[in-house]
C-alpha cells in the first residue's frame, strides 16, 4: 500500500520537542496525572492486584458506557488507539478499491489520504474562507449524484475552527441517505465551543449510517493515554470489530482506567478547558486585530485557527525561520495544502500563547 508522507505529523515530529513556545500544539493544555487523579497512590493501589492481561478486548464496560453516554442515541462503542486509530479502522472496514469518497478539505490529512491509499477515488469538498470554511452543500449534492460510498467530515474543523451547525448537518445527512452513503465525522474537538456558539449534534445522533470518532486527547487534555473510539450503530461496529482483529487485540488497561476517571470528571474538565479555549481565543483575536500582515476567520470551536498572511514567503520557509530564530513553533499551511497560511493551536498555557504570539509578531515585522 503506497501512501504519501503525513505532512503535519512529520512537521511536528521534527520540531515540537525543541520548541520554546509551542503554539502548534492542538490539544487543550495537557493535564498531569496528579491533576486527573486526586490521590495517585490510592488510585494505583486499587489497581495493584490486577493482572496485566489483554483486558477487555473492546474496551472496559465502564469506558464504553461512559463514552456512549456522551451521545443522545447511546451508540455501540469500541476502543481504539486514539482517534487516528479509530479513523483508520473505519476506512479499513468500509473502503474498497474503486469506491468514491468525498472528504472536506482542508482537514487532517489522514481523512483523505488513507482512503486514497486503499484504492478509493477521493473528491475534495473545499472549505473556503469566504464561506466561513463551511462546505458548499450544493457542491456536495452534485458530487454525490455521481455515486459515493463515504462522506468524510471533521466537525469542529482542524485547522480552521469552523463548526457545521445542525441545519447543515441535516442537509448533509439527507444527501448521504439519498446516495446510500456512510458519513464519518471526526469529532475529536466536539463541545469545545466558543461562548454563544450553539452546540452541533453528533453525526450519529442524526443518521443511522453515521459514524463518530473521538479521543481522550483534545477535549480531555490526555493525549498521553492514546485512547479513542468508534461510535456507531451495531452493524457498523460489528464490521469494524471483524477488521480490528487484524490490527488491535486490545487497548491498554491502565489507559482505560485513567480514561474512565476522566470521563467521570467530564463536567469539571470541560469547565477548565472551555475557560482555556475561550480566554486564549480572546488573546489571539486581539493579537490578530493588531497585525498589519495577518487576518483570519475567527474560530467558533476547537483549538486551532488558520491565519492568513500577506508576505511573499512560502509558509514552510516562514515557519522554519520563526522556529530557528525564536524557538516559536507554528504549522505551515502547506501541510494542509493551503499556502499563504499558518495553523496556530491556541489552547496551550496562556503565557506560552502570549509569548509565542509576541515572537511571531516581531518576526513578521522584521520580514515586512
Amino acid at each position: 500500500m503506497k501512501i504519501v508522507p503525513f505532512a503535519v505529523e512529520e512537521w511536528m515530529n521534527r520540531y515540537e520537542t525543541d520548541a520554546v513556545y509551542n503554539i502548534a500544539e492542538t490539544c487543550v493544555d495537557s493535564l498531569t496525572l496528579g491533576e486527573l487523579v486526586d490521590d495517585v497512590p490510592r488510585f494505583f493501589a486499587a489497581l495493584a492486584a490486577r493482572k496485566l492481561t489483554y483486558g477487555d478486548i473492546e474496551g472496559s464496560p465502564a469506558f464504553r458506557r461512559r463514552v456512549a453516554a456522551l451521545y443522545d442515541s447511546e451508540p455501540r462503542v469500541v476502543a481504539t488507539q486514539g482517534a487516528i486509530g479509530a479513523n483508520f479502522l473505519v476506512f479499513f472496514t468500509l473502503i474498497e478499491p474503486g469506491d468514491r469518497v468525498i472528504a472536506v478539505h482542508p482537514t487532517y490529512q489522514q481523512l483523505y489520504e488513507v482512503p486514497r491509499a486503499l484504492g478509493a477515488t477521493v473528491h475534495p469538498l473545499r472549505l473556503r474562507p469566504e464561506n466561513g470554511y463551511l462546505p458548499d452543500v450544493d457542491e456536495l449534492r452534485e458530487r454525490a449524484r455521481r455515486g459515493v460510498k463515504l462522506i468524510v467530515l471533521n466537525n469542529p474543523n482542524n485547522p480552521t475552527g469552523a463548526l457545521m451547525p445542525e441545519a447543515m448537518l441535516l442537509e448533509i445527512v439527507a444527501i448521504a441517505d439519498e446516495a446510500g452513503a456512510y458519513v464519518l465525522c471526526d469529532e475529536v474537538y466536539r463541545d469545545l465551543l466558543q461562548k454563544g456558539v450553539p452546540a452541533a449534534p453528533s453525526i450519529i445522533d442524526l443518521y443511522d449510517r453515521g459514524i463518530s470518532t473521538g479521543s481522550m486527547s483534545k477535549v480531555f487534555s490526555l493525549a498521553g493515554l492514546r485512547l479513542g473510539w468508534v461510535a456507531a450503530a451495531e452493524p457498523i461496529v460489528a464490521a469494524c470489530l471483524q477488521h480490528r482483529d487484524y490490527t488491535t487485540i486490545s487497548c491498554g488497561m491502565l489507559d482505560d482506567a485513567l480514561a474512565v476517571r476522566a470521563l467521570e470528571r467530564y463536567d469539571a474538565i470541560m469547565r477548565r478547558n472551555l475557560a482555556i479555549v475561550r480566554g486564549n481565543l480572546a488573546v489571539l483575536d486581539e493579537w490578530v486585530q493588531e497585525q498589519p500582515h495577518v487576518d483570519y476567520v475567527k474560530p467558533k470551536a476547537g483549538t486551532t485557527a488558520l491565519l492568513r498572511y500577506d508576505l511573499p514567503l512560502p509558509s514552510a520557509q516562514l515557519c522554519e525561520g520563526l522556529m530557528r530564530e525564536t524557538g516559536t513553533l507554528l504549522t505551515p499551511g502547506s501541510c494542509f495544502e493551503v499556502e499563504g497560511t499558518v495553523r496556530i493551536g491556541y489552547a496551550n498555557a496562556a503565557e506560552t500563547l502570549r509569548q509565542g504570539l509576541g515572537q511571531f509578531g516581531a518576526h513578521l515585522a522584521r520580514l515586512g
